[in-house]
């Protein structure tokens, strides 16, 4: 199958006018596969002033012609300079060499190991699960952007960044070593449930409720920016008397760009969009950030002037 004349006109005039270039499925905010996801993580860290990227999912011309354009089959695709690098499994490997950093640009990597502690509970279920995995394995900790952790059993790798922990070894990817500083593993059989519990001094704190009340008196002081997550339409139908944000237009990237200082609560009409909006910017690194209990409907409750809908 050939390449249509102006689709490969339009990729190369892309990768001409920008030298890293990432052809994903979703965007950077919004992955929309796991690999994309992956590649996008690598991505950020290394290169946080941005770089251009590509949604082939909107573009359905672009997503099947840069298949044929490079001779590769699968999306995501990272190119460098006009030359195709490869996708998501290519970029971890080269991420986790070096090999990435020095096509970028970018300072060599820190490989220093983390700082980790594991309980003996913690110590003793994994060391037998890796043992039962079969000869020569460890256990891959994976902390992502969002500081979600996932540990899984792999091969053990002599070139990987590791720790030894009573004859316990976990190995850690490059992405997401740093983010791994501190983090602390333990098994649990009690109240909480039965399975590990791992907590990680780096993530941003959890979103925390607010109330209508403490809401407007933080706005009047100026220590609080109010967000209102709903549509114009349904703002016009009940809306709050204190100063409020919005997530219209451009908006939501100008609220992103905010110092991760800053503290920001969440509304909607009963509490859950305004949860996931405040989850967003938890992942964003935000760390003081607030959804205000049941919405503007509990609002009303204590402010007479505010329809309920």
């Amino acid at each position: 199958m050939s390449l249509d004349p102006a689709v490969r006109s339009r990729i190369e005039s892309l990768l001409q006018s920008n030298r890293v270039v990432l052809f994903m499925k979703g965007v950077p905010d919004a992955p929309q596969c796991g690999f994309s996801a992956k590649a996008v993580g690598v991505l950020n860290a290394l290169l946080p002033e941005g770089y251009a990227h590509i949604d082939v999912l909107s573009d359905p011309e672009i997503r099947e012609g840069i298949k044929e354009y490079g001779q590769w089959p699968t999306i995501p695709q990272l190119y460098i300079g006009g030359e195709l690098v490869g996708g998501s499994d290519i970029v971890e490997q080269m991420v986790n060499s070096g090999e990435l950093h020095a096509a970028l640009g970018v300072p060599a990597p820190d490989r220093t190991p983390p700082t980790v502690s594991v309980t003996p509970a913690a110590v003793q279920m994994l060391r037998d699960a890796a043992a039962n995995a079969g000869e020569g394995y460890a256990v891959q900790v994976e902390v992502d952007p969002r500081f979600q952790t996932r540990l899984q059993l792999a091969p053990a790798d002599a070139n990987a960044i590791a720790v030894e922990v009573d004859g316990l070894r976990l190995q850690f990817d490059l992405a997401g070593v740093r983010r791994a500083d501190g983090l602390s593993i333990d098994w649990v059989d009690d109240e909480r449930g039965r399975g590990l519990v791992i907590e990680n001094p780096n993530a941003p704190p959890k979103v925390r409720p607010i109330s209508p009340a403490e809401v407007a008196q933080r706005v009047a002081a100026g220590t609080l920016t109010l967000v209102d997550v709903r549509p114009a339409e349904e703002r016009a139908l009940a809306s709050v008397n204190v100063a409020f944000e919005t997530i219209d237009d451009g908006a939501l990237q100008r609220l992103e760009a905010l110092d991760k200082s800053t503290p920001l609560a969440f509304l909607c009409h009963h509490g859950n969009r305004s949860m996931q909006a405040g989850e967003h910017f938890r992942g964003l690194g935000f760390r003081e950030v607030y959804n205000v209990e049941g919405g503007i409907d509990a609002w009303a409750d204590v402010d007479g002037a505010i329809p309920k809908y």
